[in-house]
């Protein structure tokens, strides 16, 4: 009897998938949310150094434009995107204990929403008024 040439099941060969089911698939959104933060970091900054010395009313004011608000909540987006992806992958290679790495796996996707869903909803209150 000879070996078999390969040491995927039959159906991990069908669905195509790599060892962790979903890789390719991170990969790509970690590069494509990398490309789109330079240029929104960088008017994000631009938009902060614009901030600086005025009071709270223009702030709010700046902050709650149309144009502002929609570059920031962009900025928010695709920053907390590429933050849990990247902390994912640091979690899933470093932490080798299952319970653990469920754990954190857990505790990272509700820290990035809790400070993702805490940012947008402020940026919408001063844009609408809420």
């Amino acid at each position: 009897m000879t070996p078999p040439k390969h040491i995927r099941t039959p159906l991990a060969r069908v669905r195509g998938f790599g060892a962790a089911k979903s890789g390719t698939g991170h990969f790509w959104l970690q590069r494509v949310t990398a490309i789109a933060n330079i240029p929104l970091t960088i008017v994000a900054v631009i938009i902060m150094i614009m901030l600086l010395g005025r009071n709270q009313p223009a702030v709010a004011q700046i902050l709650g434009s149309s144009t502002v608000a929609i570059i920031m909540l962009l900025f928010i987006v695709s920053i907390m995107a590429h933050m849990r992806i990247g902390m994912q992958v640091v979690i899933e290679d470093y932490v080798h204990d299952e319970t653990a790495k469920l754990g954190l796996l857990i505790a990272n996707n509700f820290f990035v929403a809790i400070v993702g869903l805490t940012a947008v909803y402020g940026i919408l209150k001063l844009s609408f008024g809420l």
